[in-house]
């Protein structure tokens, strides 16, 4: 089985908002930083639900958060 190199994320997050900002086509940005800490966070807690299996306790435990937390942030998200 070969592993392939991952890049650190912090290089895939800015290529994606360099393409972003390919798309807004000279077009100014607005509020980059919430749009981009709302999108990566709701990532974040899709695929680690789904690679619990949807177990909130054991997603707050791999994302280093309180239960608690975790599940207002869903709720905030309407992903409870």
């Amino acid at each position: 089985m070969s592993h392939m190199h991952t890049p650190p994320l912090k290089e895939v997050i800015s290529k994606m908002i360099a393409e972003y900002f390919c798309a807004l086509d000279g077009q100014p940005a607005k509020e980059l930083y919430n749009l981009v800490i709302k999108e990566v966070e709701l990532g974040l807690f899709k695929t680690v639900l789904d690679y619990t299996g949807g177990n909130q306790s054991k997603a707050a435990e791999y994302l280093g958060l309180a239960r608690g937390t975790l599940r207002k942030r869903l709720a905030e998200y309407g992903l409870e």
